[in-house]
């Protein structure tokens, strides 16, 4: 099994993203581990926009291809849920049978988080659910993501010798930032290379 980790997360579309980059990179090299980087890739300058965003897919789909494993930063963004583009890389990776490590830097259930996001949601009472402000029902399982995004890491982080979703508490100017739940996937998946 190779040692390459794919990190995904929105630390890409962050103004220090290539320093965040490298940071990380740093951390699994510590960890004995080659960190691949979204933005590492080479694409073509002066494409059109359609063809850069196919040109990133294909270069972030063969990362995830050349690695044993993917660690996604799952906090919240732009909304009560993770990124999608990190929730594809990680079902993309899952599928192809990969090591699938996540943590958050934000603590809650998706419906405590949906509804701080969305102040109009509302108990329905007569059916015992929460709906948010269209009217449709706010997922309740109790979980901090997605069922189909927090099962797979509950799934595969039992696996790897440790809790579901890793949850690290910091403050909110360094939700995309802080990699403290970062390191504790790096001792996961450290623990998985060595079982």
């Amino acid at each position: 099994m190779n040692r390459k980790i794919y990190l995904a997360g929105p630390e890409v579309f962050h103004p220090n993203a290539a320093a965040l980059g490298r940071q990380k990179q740093a951390l699994c090299r510590e960890y004995g581990f080659e960190g691949l980087f979204p933005l590492d890739s080479e694409i073509a300058p002066r494409l059109t926009p359609t063809k850069t965003a196919m040109a990133i897919y294909r270069a972030n789909r063969r990362m995830i291809e050349s690695a044993s494993s993917v660690i996604a930063n799952l906090t919240p963004f732009r909304g009560p849920s993770a990124d999608p583009g990190t929730v594809f890389e990680l079902g993309y990776a899952a599928g192809l049978g990969r090591l699938t490590l996540g943590y958050t830097n934000e603590a809650g259930t998706l419906l405590e988080k949906t509804r701080a996001f969305d102040p109009a949601a509302s108990r329905d009472a007569a059916r015992h659910v929460w709906r948010d402000r269209l009217g449709l029902e706010i997922e309740d399982f109790g979980l901090s993501d997605n069922l189909m995004i927090a099962c797979l890491m509950i799934a595969c982080c039992l696996e790897a010798g440790g809790a579901s979703l890793l949850i690290n508490l910091c403050t909110a100017d360094r939700r995309l930032t802080d990699l403290a739940g970062f390191r504790v996937c790096l001792d996961l998946a450290q623990r998985a290379f060595a079982a």
